[in-house]
């Protein structure tokens, strides 16, 4: 059973630092670009999109969560969408994989929802040795590794939509384990890439926290001396990963 998360990270209090913070929403300016190069041309689902902006980089997007927020399209649980068979080119997620209780169950709405030729794109946490001590420490959401990120449900209707765990998103695209039975379980997906972000930025920004230890004008020169280090650096101490899947 995924823990409750006793810091009330709630959309309220998500919508609220956001608009706080202005080197929160340069970073994610960054992470919403790198996801909008991987979108096919089309209509785009995001799924979680309450507390963020992404809808202004990609216009032709339906936004969704699971509480209603001030920006929302659609109230909905990404286990059970309410759309149409075939109805999108994108769907996307942002911080919200690892909040599911059965990925499973997304995939699977997500591939029904989802063109030919559609693509699922995530940005997610991901553990890493420096990644997990710095996020043990700091972060309210756990770390299972030992989790089964393939649960299949039934799903609990009295589950809070905070509750998390952070390893999830590194089990199943991360290890190799996952990694093969995510491709014989979606025979009908293709991982098309899983790239390791952030060194330095996204832990000194504080996240969707109160505090930061950077200025926005920090941003942008960190970012391009992590892209540099990344492929040096990113297998030890990345802490996100951005997930390109394609539908056949």
């Amino acid at each position: 059973m995924l823990s409750d998360i006793k810091h009330g990270q709630n959309l309220s209090n998500r919508n609220n630092i956001w608009k706080k913070k202005p080197v929160l929403r340069e970073l994610y300016k960054h992470y919403y670009k790198k996801i909008i190069n991987y979108t096919v041309a089309g209509k785009t689902l995001e799924i979680g999109g309450g507390s963020g902006d992404l809808k202004n980089f990609c216009e032709e997007t339906i936004v969704s969560d699971i509480q209603l927020t001030h920006g929302l399209d659609v109230v909905s649980d990404a286990q059970f969408l309410p759309f149409a068979n075939s109805t999108f080119d994108n769907v996307i997620l942002c911080d919200v994989l690892h909040h599911i209780e059965s990925p499973p169950m997304f995939f699977d709405e997500a591939k029904r929802v989802l063109k030919s030729g559609g693509r699922i794109v995530l940005l997610e946490p991901v553990i890493t040795p420096i990644s997990h001590l710095v996020l043990g420490l700091t972060h309210p959401e756990p770390i299972y590794m030992k989790h089964d990120p393939f649960y299949k449900g039934p799903v609990n209707p009295k589950k809070n939509p905070f509750d998390a765990n952070q390893a999830i998103p590194t089990l199943i695209f991360c290890r190799k384990k996952g990694l093969k039975r995510f491709s014989i379980e979606n025979p009908d997906l293709n991982i098309i890439s899983c790239k390791l972000l952030s060194l330095f930025a996204y832990p000194l920004s504080g996240g969707f926290r109160e505090w930061n230890l950077i200025p926005k004008s920090f941003i942008k020169p960190l970012l391009r001396v992590e892209s540099v280090l990344m492929p040096i650096l990113g297998p030890i101490m990345a802490f996100r990963v951005l997930i390109i899947i394609e539908k056949n």
